[in-house]
């Protein structure tokens, strides 16, 4: 099924269908999430996915540089579709500190493109 065919049938629902519908999505998407999670002496204390390494302003720069959500899932196979909201809920709420280690980041890889 297409999401253009699945649109077309969740339009056709009536509210309590739409609700009940909504329910089970939610529980999908939360289902295994670990959250957010900033660890002093991992990753350098950026926030990570859950119990992983995983930073995510990385996920931020995949998704600038035209990583879809999908393409991400793909890339890391650990990480759950709640794990993406919950990332960019945090990007979205941090956008400075998400900037501020995308840059630290850029400039770790230039000096060491230096030497």
């Amino acid at each position: 099924m297409t999401i253009q065919e699945l649109e077309t049938q969740v339009s056709t629902l009536n509210p309590v269908d739409k609700a009940k519908l909504i329910s089970i999505l939610t529980q999908t998407l939360t289902n295994g999430s670990l959250g957010i999670k900033k660890t002093p002496g991992v990753c350098g204390g950026d926030a990570c996915i859950g119990n992983t390494r995983i930073p995510v302003w990385s996920l931020v720069c995949d998704r600038r540089l035209g990583a879809s959500d999908a393409i991400i899932l793909e890339s890391f196979p650990d990480l759950t579709a709640a794990d993406l909201v919950n990332a960019w809920a945090y990007a979205d709420a941090y956008p400075e500190e998400i900037e501020q280690a995308i840059k630290e980041n850029d400039e770790v890889m230039e000096e060491s493109e230096v030497y």
